[in-house]
């Protein structure tokens, strides 16, 4: 992962000492320094914990064009998890938007990422309009709350699709329904991270 000291920028950090470590990544045509991940961070860090954006390592080595491999991608979750994780006592939260999402979820289920809790946004059940081509094999191998918002117009995925995807995880979760929103979770009268964030809370207890 990128050194810390390098993207101090990238931390959103609360005021006082953290309650626990959020780490989030972005989507596979975006970057961390996507909107939607600003805001997330930002509303963590309001919230007391600390948050950091990261790329994962496709988008490191280039800044624009889709991933090119995913073992290399998971490889970049696993390093970063741990990294976040040393920076705050407490518990330590992680997911992204889409993609990289997905990718983290697989980490927790398959590679031996251990969290608390699990923040996904915009959870991409299939690419668009090939609902056959299925992406929810490991969902029953997860085994940590998590946390789905999902816009009703999402073409990744309906919230009739998500709501068996979801039941599958062998622990507690909650989808948080953005009205009208595509894949970019964008709404003109919901606050999607306080939204998010409140439902992950919610679940850690």
């Amino acid at each position: 992962m990128d050194d810390l000291d390098a993207i101090a920028g990238l931390v959103h950090r609360p005021s006082g000492t953290p309650v626990g470590a959020v780490a989030l990544t972005h989507g596979a045509g975006g970057n961390r320094d996507s909107p939607m991940l600003v805001a997330v961070g930002e509303e963590w860090a309001r919230r007391g914990w600390l948050a950091v954006r990261y790329n994962l390592p496709y988008r490191r080595r280039r800044p624009k064009g889709p991933p090119s491999g995913a073992a290399a991608d998971l490889a970049g979750i696993i390093e970063a998890v741990a990294t976040v994780r040393a920076l705050a006592a407490g518990p330590m939260l992680a997911g992204g938007h889409s993609y990289g999402g997905r990718l983290t979820s697989i980490a927790v289920a398959d590679h031996g990422v251990l969290l608390d809790a699990l923040t996904l946004f915009s959870y991409p059940l299939h690419p668009p309009g090939k609902p056959e081509k299925a992406r929810t094999e490991h969902l029953p191998r997860i085994t940590v709350p998590t946390v789905f918002t999902h816009g009703t117009a999402d073409p990744f995925g309906t919230l009739d699709e998500l709501r068996p995807a979801a039941a599958l995880i062998a622990a507690p979760t909650a989808i948080v329904e953005v009205t009208g929103a595509r894949h970019d979770l964008k709404s003109k009268t919901l606050d999607v991270p306080v939204l998010a964030v409140e439902a992950a809370l919610e679940l850690l207890g």
